[in-house]
């Protein structure tokens, strides 16, 4: 049950106030991006919500830029709503600039658009086996069997994670966004380091190509990185590999099992299919970016105190009307499909252009093996919002041949 503020602060409007619930909003439906935006339409654009201990929650595209390019008020080094005593410090993304600069460098290589490009073959074998194994059942649940399992076997492979610990390392991922409470956030921080303090020690033994490999022999102004800064650099690499791509891919699929003619068009022409992941990226973003104010601030007729939150909706950027004519409708013809769900400035996601690839890949491979397929009728879905909105699962059939 979420947490009341003990009352409205007395610099908030009462025109400013608008009762919501991050965490389970009984408004939030099984369109969970739709049903969030019909849910915020009568919202102020910068409201305050007083459930879960109170914050303010801003919904549109120019707006979220302005604060995830103003570390200076709105800092990343908190990103727990409601506050807790010991929040998780993960780098780059807990640093605010200057300070994230210099390990944004040191992954950035393993991560650029060439990085990426090189890793395609194998990603490309690596989503047709996936595919392979469930084509000629004419059934599967697309969350567990495919979405959960290519985007997240490409993360582990490049991790040097290993792969047949898959579910259970996505069953701790879950509780960590699942969590509230400082108990429940140690817990699932301890054992994500767990995982990785054991296997660095296997990379000092013995190295091979992989990124903990390559964390061991990083440098950063001239200095080896130490443990706790590589814990740090693993524990959130960790938390967005094994969710996030996941949940965008099955929110991307979910519509398109409901409609069959795109599925036709995108198997005869598959040059489309970055298109339809970036309508994809822009309908059914899952990430939503929390920020501590750090000095007070007035800006647009709210104003921003010291040691308040700010979730910026990043998933309400891409449904803004203000930058995309009907907003709420999939259109992979659209020009624009502007949004910031990969955030944007100091903290962009350097996994930009892997997820972009693993949604275009899979797509791909999927629609050379199931051309058409459609939902399981009456199948419940399941979703988790919060600072990170998922889909639990995802029944879908087709006519095998």
């Amino acid at each position: 049950m979420a947490t009341l503020a003990p009352s409205i602060p007395s610099h908030v409007k009462p025109e400013q106030v608008f009762a919501f619930d991050i965490y389970a909003d009984p408004r939030i439906g099984d369109d969970v991006q739709g049903t969030y935006a019909a849910a915020l339409e009568n919202a102020p654009d910068i409201f305050w919500s007083p459930l879960n201990g109170g914050h303010w929650l801003v919904k549109r595209h120019d707006l979220i830029a302005e604060i995830v390019k103003n570390p200076d008020v709105f800092s990343a080094r908190e990103m727990q709503i409601p506050r807790v005593e010991n929040p998780p410090f993960f780098i780059p993304l807990s640093l605010d600039p200057p300070q994230n600069v210099p390990y944004r460098h040191v992954l950035m290589p393993k991560f650029s658009p060439r990085a990426v490009a090189e890793m395609e073959p194998k990603m490309r074998a690596m989503a047709a086996e996936i595919v392979s194994e469930v084509a000629g059942k004419g059934e599967c649940d697309f969350i567990h069997d495919v979405a959960a399992r290519f985007p997240v076997s490409v993360f582990m492979a490049l991790m040097g994670l290993p792969l047949d610990r898959l579910h259970e390392f996505r069953a701790i991922a879950d509780a960590h966004f699942n969590a509230r409470t400082n108990e429940d956030l140690a817990g699932t921080m301890g054992q994500i380091a767990g995982i990785f303090l054991e296997l660095l020690a296997l990379r000092r033994a013995e190295p091979t190509d992989d990124l903990l490999s390559y964390f061991l022999d990083a440098e950063i102004e001239g200095r080896k990185l130490g443990e706790e800064e590589i814990l740090a650099m693993c524990m959130v690499l960790f938390l967005g590999g094994m969710d996030t791509v996941t949940n965008v891919t099955g929110f991307s699929f979910q519509y398109l099992a409901g409609h069959p003619q795109l599925q036709a068009r995108l198997a005869a022409d598959p040059s489309r299919l970055p298109d339809f992941a970036e309508e994809g990226l822009r309908m059914f973003g899952v990430i939503g970016t929390p920020r501590l104010v750090v000095k007070d601030f007035d800006a647009h007729g709210v104003s921003f105190r010291k040691g308040e939150m700010v979730l910026s909706a990043l998933w309400e950027s891409g449904r803004d009307d203000r930058k995309a004519a009907d907003p709420n409708r999939f259109d992979i013809d659209r020009k624009d499909k502007s949004h910031l769900n990969f955030s944007t400035g100091p903290h962009l996601c350097l996994g930009h252009a892997l997820a972009r690839a693993e949604m275009r890949i899979l797509a791909d491979e999927w629609l050379k093996q199931i051309p058409s397929f459609r939902a399981k009728p009456g199948a419940r879905h399941g979703f988790r919002i919060g600072t990170v909105i998922a889909l639990e699962s995802l029944p879908l059939e087709w006519d095998a041949a």
